[in-house]
């Protein structure tokens, strides 16, 4: 498997770099597959009052499917230790649910209902930021790269990077959905309204 180390920002010395192929390593051999990737880029946040500046992210690429971590410790070492084992219990998941696929695949219609108007509201409150801040502003903004996916695939990977959103390509339709965590547990999907214009 092909493992890329890099800093953001610092130098990843050899023992550093050792230790986090080894972590890797070991946290994908749950889930022994071909092709699989890594990516891990370290980081310290330049906040002296922050408690926790070392940062590890880890990102495994297989099948098609993304599995991410992104954890904060004291020191470099231990936010290792936290990211990849964390990345081991997604792969986890993902082990038990492409497994369990086919008894899932049934019980997933009756779960994954279309959603009405209602829903836009615990979307916003899943989306929307609330960090105390007088007024509204932009923190973050990533890009994404959309995957032609079905229902099934998509609920794998929601969990697989533990988000409460996840906007990919119906690999039918060819339009973008929104599949969201609600609150009790279950999912929805936001799918756009396709007008139909009658010809005059």
């Amino acid at each position: 498997m092909d493992i890329i180390v890099t800093g953001r920002r610092m130098t990843v010395s050899d023992a550093l770099r050792s230790y986090v192929e080894e972590k890797v390593s070991n946290s994908v051999k749950v889930f022994d597959i071909s092709p699989m990737s890594a990516e891990v880029v370290l980081y310290m946040e330049r906040n002296p009052a922050n408690p926790t500046p070392a940062v590890a992210e880890v990102t495994i690429r297989t099948k098609g499917h993304v599995i991410r971590s992104e954890e904060a410790e004291e020191d470099m070492y231990a936010a290792i230790d936290v990211a990849t084992a964390k990345v081991e219990r997604q792969l986890r998941k993902y082990k038990t649910r492409v497994v369990d696929r086919r008894v899932r695949g049934k019980r997933l219609q009756e779960v994954l209902q279309p959603v009405d108007a209602t829903a836009n509201d615990n979307l916003i409150s899943i989306i929307t930021v609330d960090d105390g801040r007088e007024d509204s502003e932009i923190v973050r903004i990533k890009e994404v790269e959309l995957s032609a996916l079905n229902e099934e695939e998509a609920l794998i990977q929601i969990d697989l990077l533990g988000h409460d959103f996840f906007v990919y390509t119906d690999d039918i339709t060819g339009l973008t959905n929104v599949m969201y965590r609600r609150k009790d547990g279950s999912y929805g999907i936001l799918k756009p309204k396709i007008e139909t214009l009658d010809a005059i």
